[in-house]
């Protein structure tokens, strides 16, 4: 665990290099989708201080298990997956952070719930980019429209933009969509509907996190790299 962490840090690593980025300006996510209690302690041990999960109930029953460990080293606890409303309770008690907001819907139910906890809870406003629908996400022409209306949500703190491109083999094909979404923030930036740590552009996964990085990324989520392949059924 420890030997892959260090691989991937040394991607990451190069990549900013190559970016002319400090490597600290770029946040790794271990995607733990599926991966059981123990492990997941392991890469903390090893040196991860995110993790992502993609399911509410799954991380629910993990999250407890390893509460001593997320506090000592703390670790930040990201969901990236989609969020159905009736699940939006028992995110904001799981999560420090909720990258997959995809609807102004779920963000006021948020902002609610948020508001009830006395939490002041970041947020990723979630951008189908490949208009896949397979896949979560608003389409990028409603991204500025919500980014202003999410922004006056006073619990919560709008941090930037998310996306899952379209899996392509070549991840140099991948590179138009992490282009496009680093557009999308940059124009909600300029057109100053978003407040000054609306920065952050999560994207990127163990088959391209190194473009992603390239073209700006802040966050990039890894699991296949450091977890091994998975069954995802």
């Amino acid at each position: 665990m420890r030997k892959r962490l260090e691989e991937i840090n040394g991607r990451i690593a190069a990549a900013c290099h190559r970016a002319g980025r400090d490597f600290f300006d770029v946040k790794l996510v271990a995607v733990s989708k599926t991966v059981d209690a123990e492990r997941i302690r392991q890469a903390i041990e090893a040196g991860v201080r995110a993790l992502g999960e993609n399911r509410v109930q799954e991380a629910a029953a993990k999250i407890p298990v390893l509460q001593d460990a997320v506090a000592a080293h703390q670790v930040e606890l990201h969901l990236i997956g989609h969020l159905q409303s009736n699940k939006a309770r028992l995110a904001v008690e799981l999560f420090s952070t909720i990258q997959s907001v995809d609807s102004l819907k779920l963000a006021v139910r948020l902002e609610q719930i948020a508001g009830e906890v006395g939490k002041r809870l970041p947020v990723f406003l979630e951008v189908n980019l490949g208009g896949e629908a397979s896949k979560a996400g608003v389409a990028p022409d409603q991204v500025l429209p919500l980014c202003e209306r999410i922004a006056t949500l006073p619990n919560l703190e709008l941090k930037g933009l998310m996306a899952v491109p379209p899996f392509l083999d070549n991840a140099e094909d991948v590179r138009p969509f992490f282009r496009r979404l680093r557009q999308l923030r940059d124009e909600a930036r300029h057109a100053g509907i978003v407040g000054e740590s609306f920065t952050e552009l999560s994207m990127g996964m163990s088959n391209d996190f190194e473009v992603a990085i390239e073209e700006g990324a802040t966050i990039v989520r890894v699991g296949t790299a450091l977890f091994g392949a998975r069954d995802y059924a």
